[in-house]
């Protein structure tokens, strides 16, 4: 892998993204991770993948659209108060069994 500029690299995105989505992002740098407009952390040869994606017109990149979400970020204090409200929906537990209840359909599940 070739040795990256990340100067380089954020401008060429900015400009991708100013041109796909007219207007600039909001890009937080924090310990080699990369933020665009508060969506998911992503290296800097995931931005330069991204960039591509940009000026290439594929705008169907799933990844482009987790973070490029325009959505306005709410307060920092709200955010960790929010954060600690939140309980996610998804467990390993309940899709093994949805899965194997739709696979056998009126098995019994294990206890």
């Amino acid at each position: 892998m070739s040795k990256l500029d990340k100067e380089q690299i954020i401008e060429n995105f900015t400009e991708a993204y100013k041109s796909a989505h007219g207007k600039t992002p909001t890009i937080e740098a924090k310990g080699g991770w990369y933020s665009v407009d508060g969506g998911k952390n992503v290296r800097l040869s995931a931005l330069e993948e991204m960039t591509h994606d940009l000026t290439s017109g594929n705008a169907k990149n799933e990844t482009l659209k987790k973070t490029a979400k325009s959505e306005p970020k709410p307060d920092s204090a709200t955010k960790t108060v929010t954060k600690s409200k939140v309980k996610h929906s998804f467990s390993v537990k309940d899709y093994w069994q949805e899965k194997i209840m739709a696979q056998n359909p009126g098995s019994k599940l294990p206890r």
